[in-house]
């Protein structure tokens, strides 16, 4: 390359390429090389000093965490309180011969004489069912046990102690339906109603279960 009197630079060394200026024996014009750029490296990320997760720009939370880089502390969600029984809900468990008598199930004989059973329903939950060993089923109100009602599924209901302080029953799928007093329709599989004292569900061939709530 040749520098012209004008200061361009030129491929050739008698004229300039880029004005025409005569070049009177200039020396070559030395490329200018320039020097590469190095970026400074990134400064590290800031950690949560609660768990090391990696802060992202100046935010007050972590995002993991939930760690408050302003306060020092990690907030804290207080659970919504559970409703407690103000006594024990009791389930009378009985062979119900009205209801066995709208069932009308051929070959099943009624227990005539069957004792009712008292249960004391225990918070979370109460299953209603029959035991079975090979199908693991240990249910807290077992109606297997004799007289055994052959309508009752394994897994038939389950009763629910909510957060204000009542039971809802549920039918888990079950083969016969669980019914409620006197409705028309059974429980859909999934679906849940609450109950009140002296609600009946009635399940199986000829098993009603009435609830009782505790005695003010």
């Amino acid at each position: 390359m040749y520098t012209c009197p004008k200061g361009h630079a030129s491929a050739e060394g008698d004229f300039c390429d880029t004005c025409g200026a005569r070049i009177d024996g200039a020396a070559p014009a030395v490329p200018l090389i320039s020097a590469p750029v190095t970026e400074a490296p990134a400064p590290p990320k800031e950690k949560c000093p609660n768990c090391g997760y990696p802060r992202s720009g100046p935010f007050r939370f972590c995002e993991d965490c939930g760690y408050d880089h302003s306060t020092g502390r990690v907030p804290q969600i207080e659970a919504p309180p559970v409703a407690t029984p103000a006594g024990p809900w009791t389930a009378t468990v009985a062979a119900d011969p009205e209801y066995f008598a709208l069932n009308d199930i051929q070959g099943v004989t009624f227990p005539a004489g069957a004792i009712p059973q008292t249960f004391e329903l225990v918070p979370p939950q109460v299953r209603i069912g029959r035991h079975s060993a090979s199908k693991g089923t240990t249910p807290e109100i077992d109606l297997g046990a004799a007289p055994s009602d052959p309508g009752v599924s394994h897994n038939h209901a389950l009763l629910t102690f909510s957060t204000d302080g009542a039971w809802l029953v549920s039918d888990v799928g079950s083969s016969n339906g669980t019914w409620i007093n006197d409705e028309d329709q059974p429980l859909g599989t999934g679906q849940s109603r609450t109950l009140k004292d002296g609600d009946q569900v009635h399940v199986g061939a000829w098993t009603t279960i009435t609830l009782h709530s505790p005695a003010v």
